[in-house]
């Protein structure tokens, strides 16, 4: 095994505080749960916690130093390298599953309580004892544009495998998170990032929803009832006399649900007049309406 200095990369003088940051660094980068499956790099995270486990023990260190012990913490007069770094490492092991769930490493150079080490290693997201680092998920839940607006329930498969029932309150947005206490990782939480797919037709601005609502020239010029969409299905909606093109009918309450202190939001229908194919007739109407009323509809 390398030199144990070289091995946290800090000098022979380091202070006590100089090589716990060391390996503090190290073990954030190289720990198994960061680096999953990763034989290589958990073999280097094994070989920095066996370097701090002698180098951060003051009596062990200055054995070390004096070369009364060699790097995997063997006397040297029972034989110097004699042992290698592995069978050192296997005699003592590791108990209570991975590091950082509050057990300890145990080595022929001594032994390490990584609590203090892993206390806030993963950003202070706490440890679950036994079952590996605890870690907050983030997993990306499409949904539709009325499942998102009025709420609803998925069913959802994790990536290791657990389905986990959704609950997704009314009003969401696209880009918004829901957080799923407990579902991650070793205890940790689950965050589900909501996209929301668009719509053919409806628009949301704040908590109101509009949408285009196309109508013949017929229903604009004298009137009429005619079928809406909303988020809760089709609703007859009154076409004043007269409408035209860009005008905006209101429905109270049809946008946004309410949700806790929000009130309800509206839907905007924005009239768009749409012409019949042009035919004979319809040439005839437009000259007669042209000699009777003319008028110029651009901006003056």
């Amino acid at each position: 095994m390398r030199d144990l200095y070289s091995v946290l990369g800090v000098a022979r003088g380091a202070s006590a505080d100089e090589v716990k940051r060391a390996y503090r660094t190290l073990a954030k980068k190289l720990h198994p749960d960061v680096n999953p499956g990763d034989k290589a790099v958990e073999q280097r995270f094994k070989e920095a916690s066996h370097a701090y486990a002698i180098l951060s023990d003051p009596e062990k260190r200055r054995r070390y130093d004096a070369g009364e012990i060699d790097e995997n913490g063997q006397e040297r007069a029972a034989g110097f390298g004699a042992h290698g770094f592995g069978s050192g490492f296997a005699r003592g092991g590791r108990r209570g599953g991975r590091a950082g769930g509050g057990e300890r490493f145990d080595f022929a150079g001594g032994t390490i309580d990584l609590d203090d080490i892993f206390s806030d290693l993963f950003g202070g997201r706490g440890r679950s004892a036994g079952s590996g680092a605890r870690s907050d998920d983030t997993y990306k839940l499409t949904v539709d544009f009325v499942e998102a607006a009025r709420g609803g329930r998925q069913r959802i498969q994790l990536a290791d495998g657990r389905p986990v029932e959704v609950t997704i309150p009314p009003g969401m947005e696209d880009g918004q998170k829901l957080r799923l206490k407990g579902q991650g990782a070793g205890g940790g939480d689950l965050y589900l990032e909501i996209g929301v797919r668009p719509h053919p037709y409806f628009r949301r601005t704040g908590r109101d929803v509009e949408c285009d609502l196309p109508v013949s020239l017929p229903e604009a010029v004298l009137g009429a009832s005619v079928p809406a969409p909303t988020l809760d299905g089709r609703v007859m909606l009154r076409i004043p006399p007269g409408a035209n093109s860009g005008t905006r009918l209101r429905l109270k309450g049809k946008g946004i649900p309410a949700r806790g202190a929000e009130p309800a939001g509206d839907l905007y229908c924005t009239l768009r007049v749409v012409l019949p194919e042009a035919d004979e007739s319809l040439r005839k109407f437009a000259q007669e309406l042209q000699a009777r009323a003319p008028y110029d509809p651009r901006p003056q």
